[in-house]
């Protein structure tokens, strides 16, 4: 019989998601909980496992498309016993059987971000991955990805760069002579890439933006972080500035109830938050995520840094759940591990408020008239000026930075 699979509903209030990713063939023969298909939903993609053992007849829609919850997605003729058949009175369309000399079809579209190597073999990679891999001149399909299921990494890139040996210029070398031609290469703009674009659009068009830089002097909290991660790293975890900053953060969001709140258009109300669930920017390579510490009030130094290298290694590996990206009522993001002098991000909607974090260098400060050397940073925070006026977000600034440059208050 045949079994109409309907795209089930993932919770947290998913009503859609998009198709990433066909895991499967028309024709395949497939056991139950296979996984049939990855969907995004809301940052979020996950393999979708098959009901039942069977033969795939049918796959209904192509990598890209937006397919609502309860939506057939897949036909699967099985003989299992016992499975109800959710055909609809109207026959299904069955793909028709295959020569066994004619390769099987694929269920994906032409412009599908996989591509097929020499060999045969799918190769995933990012669109991040394959522009560098581009700007290096490296072919994808000669490197070995670590990713996920095979995915290439950029690191996979980089190394394989590195490793590469390069050809010496001698006397014998002349310019060549001949003209190049220009070229270019075309990714469909879907999955993660899209949804984040989409999600910013929003934001930018909805929330009317400021930005508000101050600086902060580090170098007390350099010290204690120092002084402490030996007996982190003894507890298994890995203590960054973050886990410092983010409990500032919530000093300030106490004292600034404003700052942690959304506006509501729809009923025209502000929402002022109790609970403070932090939203943790994380680049991985399929663009960047905002996994959330819930109750990051309630953890301590540790937890809170143990918490937040979990979420951004689950984030990487793709390993997030629905409710480990949604709630936030505020956001941090970090680049200072790349470099700049500050960030202006763009809010997390339909947050008003998000914090950029930016690299610590050392620089020369004028202290008691006395030029010195001190641990800098800028803290960069962009606001909904619908809702949050300049003087409320420099006073919660100025309210942080306090809290960093005496660090010793953020253990009490």
């Amino acid at each position: 019989m045949a079994l109409e699979f309907k795209l089930p509903d993932i919770g947290e209030g998913i009503t859609e998601g998009e198709i990433v990713k066909w895991l499967v063939n028309t024709g395949d023969t497939v056991k139950e909980d296979q996984p049939l298909v990855e969907i995004m939903t809301d940052k979020v993609t996950a393999e979708i496992p098959s009901p039942t053992a069977g033969v795939v007849q049918e796959c209904r829609g192509k990598e890209g498309d937006v397919v609502d919850v309860g939506a057939v997605i897949v036909v699967i003729e099985t003989t299992t016993a016992g499975v109800v058949s959710e055909v609809a009175t109207k026959e299904p369309t069955v793909a028709a059987p295959q020569s066994a000399s004619k390769p099987q079809a694929r269920c994906t579209s032409p412009g599908t971000s996989s591509v097929l190597s020499g060999s045969g073999a799918k190769m995933l990679a990012a669109p991040a991955t394959r522009k560098l891999a581009r700007e290096l001149g490296i072919n994808l399909t000669t490197v070995a990805g670590t990713g996920p299921r095979g995915r290439i990494t950029p690191d996979d890139v980089r190394g394989f760069s590195s490793s590469r040996p390069t050809l010496a210029s001698g006397p014998l070398s002349t310019p060549s002579t001949v003209q190049g031609q220009e070229s270019e290469k075309r990714v469909p703009f879907i999955g993660m890439r899209r949804r984040i674009g989409e999600h910013l659009v929003k934001s930018k068009h909805t929330a009317p933006h400021f930005a508000y830089v101050e600086e902060v002097d580090m170098t007390e909290l350099v010290s204690l972080r120092q002084q402490l991660k030996g007996d982190a790293e003894a507890q298994g975890v890995k203590l960054t500035y973050l886990p410092f900053i983010a409990k500032a953060v919530i000093s300030g969001l106490k004292a600034f109830p404003g700052l942690n709140s959304s506006l509501d258009d729809a009923k025209g109300e502000l929402v002022y938050k109790n609970h403070y669930h932090l939203g943790i920017a994380a680049a991985t390579d399929e663009g960047l995520i905002v996994p959330v510490v819930k109750f990051a009030d309630q953890k301590n130094l540790y937890a809170l840094a143990s918490e937040i290298q979990d979420l951004s290694l689950r984030a990487r590996n793709g390993q997030l759940k629905p409710h480990d990206v949604t709630g936030g009522t505020f956001t941090l993001t970090s680049i200072g591990s790349i470099g700049g002098l500050f960030s202006v991000p763009i809010i997390n909607h339909p947050e008003v408020g998000i914090m950029g974090i930016n690299k610590i260098e050392k620089r020369a400060v004028v202290r008691n008239n006395t030029i010195v050397i001190r641990n800098m940073m800028y803290l960069s925070i962009c606001c909904d000026h619908r809702v949050v006026d300049g003087s409320e977000a420099a006073l919660f600034v100025k309210h942080v930075v306090e809290y960093l440059q005496q660090p010793a208050r953020l253990l009490i």
